[in-house]
């Protein structure tokens, strides 16, 4: 998952960035509101969180822009103002939920995890394709109920493919799901974690497709009773 955290405290939002990080979540950053409206024409991100008080552009401005545009991109709001004035406006014009610094990082990543699950079908916490599983609430992904431990880069990609609901996703959004602005993205390290992950998948009944020109479809593979393979798409 790809957040951008806009935030104009300097040291919290570093502090907070790791701490994500740290939970395997992909953060750019950005300290101004004019700057965040940019990166968000530019890139893809899975969840913003927006603090209310940034110069150039304050939050409630951006968060109008965002939704004048017609994106749905699911937004908290990370704020010092425990206004109830405030939480309503913020939920009128768009947000989908509301915090009051300093927040505790517990309950933040469960609030992430009730967004992330009410963008499935039937609001569950598990996604499957076949035996394989990705659990929403921890984030790791299993076969037949034992553990798949994958590096974050691999997970990252992995991710991106369960979630994209049985549809190809091209080269250009996996990189975009699995480096931060900052870091150098290469389609031969994604090339490599793709062939890893095929390695990884092998005992699943998962297995991940090359369209060319497309970019890559996780699907399921069965063996029907002429050796011949098809495909369902993954299911929640």
């Amino acid at each position: 998952m790809k957040i951008l955290l806009v935030e104009d405290n300097h040291e919290l939002a570093q502090s907070l960035a790791e701490l994500l990080r740290a939970h395997s979540f992909v953060v750019d950053l950005a300290e101004r509101g004019d700057a965040a409206d940019q990166l968000l024409q530019q890139s893809h991100y899975d969840l913003l969180l927006l603090d209310l008080n940034l110069p150039q552009l304050s939050g409630k401005a951006l968060l109008r822009r965002l939704r004048e545009r017609g994106d749905a991109l699911p937004v908290i709001v990370l704020t010092a103002s425990d206004s109830l004035d405030q939480k309503v406006i913020c939920l009128e014009i768009g947000a989908d939920d509301y915090l009051v610094k300093p927040v505790e990082v517990r309950e933040l990543l469960a609030r992430m995890q009730a967004i992330a699950r009410r963008q499935r079908p039937g609001r569950e916490n598990l996604v499957r394709c076949g035996n394989l599983q990705l659990d929403l609430r921890t984030r790791l992904f299993a076969v037949q109920g034992e553990e798949l431990a994958l590096p974050p880069r691999e997970r990252g990609v992995l991710e991106a493919l369960m979630l994209a609901h049985g549809s190809a996703v091209s080269k250009t959004k996996l990189l975009d799901a699995v480096y931060g602005m900052d870091e150098d993205a290469s389609e031969d390290a994604l090339e490599l974690y793709v062939h890893r992950l095929r390695k990884k998948l092998e005992p699943s009944d998962a297995t991940i497709m090359t369209l060319r020109g497309v970019g890559y479809l996780l699907k399921q593979k069965l063996a029907t009773s002429e050796g011949d393979i098809s495909s369902t798409h993954p299911t929640s």
